[in-house]
């Protein structure tokens, strides 16, 4: 298992934590699979009200897709198979409220997961990224995901800059990206409480406030997102040199700035 789930009934706060601390906690297909199991399954149990979802080992919330995962994609330039598409909350139809707690880095496909979520709680010395054009991909649905919730200048310079660059916790308080800067350590606690606040208000009015929400943004989301293949078939590098300009970063100084 690649995932663990903790729910404390009495509270009604269900605890997901991406468990490969050792990648980083990227996602492999494994790892997508049992978050869009466990997303579904929640649908079904009444014991949950509210769920916060995390990252173990304290250096990373998760750093999107495992690079050693190959998928095969179809020739046409209209459909991709995207191996991420449905590892969050609102992809497999959970209108229970989500809160993401992030420690440490935060990049790539871990922006569907934050995009999915209802807000975010960072520690102080979290940072988000976004890697894609720096090794010759399309940012597309990451870039939309962040479009739901920061100023566009702010998701276009993020998503352009690459590994260039890292937003603090607190820029991304600033621009709206997190909602709760906590100590280091601490953005699962805060999140938590927040959770058990929420969990304890009456199902309905919760779970309909949430559609609310989504409701305002959903139809820009929605064609948004039905963009997205075709963008990323059209623009990502072959796999191959992907590959090369992955494993140069590698080999190179890896030095950022933090903005």
């Amino acid at each position: 298992m690649t995932l663990r789930t903790e729910t404390d009934k009495e509270t009604g706060v269900a605890l997901v934590t991406l468990d490969r601390p050792e990648r980083l906690n990227a996602i492999d297909l494994a790892t997508a699979d049992e978050l869009a199991g466990v997303w579904r399954a929640f649908r079904f149990d009444d014991d949950v009200r509210a769920v916060v979802v995390t990252g173990a080992g304290g250096r990373a919330f998760c750093t999107g897709l495992d690079r050693d995962v190959e998928v095969p994609q179809p020739s046409s330039p209209y459909t991709i198979d995207d191996p991420l598409i449905a590892i969050g909350p609102k992809a497999n139809d959970l209108w229970k409220p989500v809160i993401a707690a992030v420690e440490g880095m935060a990049c790539g496909g871990a922006f569907y997961l934050l995009g999915e979520s209802e807000f975010v709680v960072a520690s102080e010395e979290a940072t988000f990224f976004d890697p894609h054009t720096t090794y010759g991909m399309v940012s597309a649905y990451e870039a939309i995901h962040m479009a739901q919730r920061m100023p566009f200048g702010e998701v276009a310079r993020m998503s352009l800059m690459g590994t260039a660059e890292r937003v603090t916790a607190r820029r991304a308080y600033e621009t709206g990206l997190v909602s709760e800067v906590t100590e280091p350590g601490g953005a699962v606690a805060a999140a938590v409480r927040a959770a058990g606040v929420i969990a304890s208000y009456p199902t309905e009015a919760v779970q309909g406030t949430v559609r609310a929400v989504w409701s305002a943004k959903e139809a820009a989301r929605a064609q948004a997102l039905a963009h997205a293949p075709q963008l990323i078939a059209l623009g990502n590098l072959p796999v191959e040199r992907q590959a090369e300009l992955f494993r140069g970063r590698r080999r190179g100084s890896g030095e950022f700035r933090l903005r």
